[in-house]
């Protein structure tokens, strides 16, 4: 560890058997000249993942280390008095050192969702996709919402798109920085698009058959959704593959 750099902090991220697995984070400087050693290959999680550099069985505790190390670099002060904070349970809290309260790693609910119109389903790209990609809208849970009231509030925010029945389908942690992605389907009810471009760069609705070239990358106009590391994907192969049943089944 000491060729890398000093450690700025220091976690337990947890065991593999009798094996511990610590992550450490390093302070910009340190980390900034990594990148210019020969016999390393620095690359942030969003490309590890991506581009499968690790086995999936280390992208969770590797997300998990991320998301702690992000939570450490910004509670560095108490909340509620202002004074340092400390490292304690191995890095999974924060102590305040003047009033004693005690602070605990955050997870944001953020919805993601698939909005579906019989054999036609709505994709949005954002102007951070890489090249030709199209994805589910997406957005973060506010106070006092269900996950149904999120899901339609973003659907109409971003699209102008009134949607009804929603229908959860699974969750992904999501480590950008501190996420759980709560993936759903939602049954558009009235479907005129009404794009927000501060939200979106573009946002259309996409056929069943369509939606299925660009799973394959196989689309005429190069077009894509993302890989299967992404709960987006899942979502869309769901639609592709039992169409507007993902409401239902």
């Amino acid at each position: 560890m000491e060729d890398l750099g000093a450690a700025s902090e220091t976690i337990l991220v947890g065991l593999d058997g009798d094996a511990a697995h610590f992550a450490h984070a390093l302070a910009p400087d340190d980390a900034a000249r990594l990148e210019g050693r020969a016999d390393l290959v620095v690359a942030d999680l969003r490309t590890v993942a991506m581009k499968s550099m690790v086995d999936s069985a280390h992208l969770g505790p590797i997300a998990a280390a991320k998301a702690l190390l992000a939570w450490h670099g910004r509670h560095r002060f108490c909340s509620n008095c202002g004074a340092p904070t400390n490292v304690s349970e191995a890095g999974w809290r924060r102590d305040c050192s003047a009033c004693k309260a005690q602070h605990f790693p955050r997870t944001d609910p953020c919805v993601i969702m698939l909005a579906i119109d019989g054999e036609r389903c709505l994709l949005g790209r954002s102007a951070r996709f890489p090249g030709s990609m199209w994805s589910c809208l997406a957005g973060f849970v506010e106070p006092g919402e269900s996950i149904e009231e999120a899901v339609r509030r973003e659907t109409f925010e971003e699209a102008g798109v009134t949607a009804g029945h929603v229908r959860y389908f699974a969750s992904q942690p999501w480590p950008f920085p501190m996420s759980l992605m709560i993936g759903c389907f939602a049954e558009a009810a009235l479907t005129t698009l009404r794009i927000d471009r501060n939200e979106l760069e573009d946002g259309r609705w996409f056929s069943r058959a369509e939606a299925a070239l660009m799973l394959a990358r196989q689309h005429p106009d190069g077009l894509f959704t993302p890989p299967p590391i992404a709960i987006a994907h899942h979502l869309i192969r769901a639609y592709v593959e039992r169409g507007a049943g993902v409401l239902t089944d």
